[in-house]
């Protein structure tokens, strides 16, 4: 069961939230969706509302659900979701029911933000930009990240609920 509360009240670190527990990014509708695992991100302000910022490579299947849909979500778990989470960064949802395989399952927010319910957080976000990472405009430490020159399309999206597991 979830409680939402607003955007302010989250208490996480948002810096541990990302890049020590990991979230699922999850696009798509009931029927037709897919999530994968980012460890990069971040949670600010802009344009006076509450946001969450995500990056994805072209290639990664959840690319075209988030292409298609005006929302998408972060799912974040704790650490008995470890092993669960480094799976559906590894393997493609092209290729086997990533959900399935992880015990996962989909519950919706509004009609077309699809999210783990076996989550402890849940952030609904509905984009409001989307930009692709230049080159010509990374310091060449970040360079490294791209040998194959796929460079991630940053999305920003309003954060319209927060959900919290009780």
């Amino acid at each position: 069961m979830f409680r939402e509360i607003a955007p302010k009240k989250l208490s996480e670190n948002v810096f541990s939230l990302f890049d020590d527990r990991w979230t699922l990014i999850t696009a798509g509708t009931q029927d037709r969706c897919n999530t994968m695992t980012a460890s990069w991100g971040g949670l600010g302000v802009l344009w006076h509302k509450s946001v969450a910022t995500i990056y994805v490579r072209p290639q990664r299947y959840t690319f075209e659900f988030l292409e298609e849909q005006d929302h998408f979500t972060l799912s974040f778990f704790g650490d008995a979701w470890r092993k669960a989470l480094a799976y559906c960064g590894r393997v493609s949802g092209r290729d086997e029911d990533k959900f399935a395989h992880c015990g996962f399952h989909v519950a919706m927010a509004g009609e077309n933000a699809p999210y783990i319910q076996e989550a402890d957080l849940v952030l609904v976000c509905r984009k409001l930009y989307w930009n692709d990472l230049d080159p010509a405009h990374m310091d060449p430490a970040g360079l490294e990240h791209y040998e194959n020159h796929d460079y991630h399309r940053m999305y920003i999206g309003e954060i319209t609920q927060v959900l919290v597991k009780e």
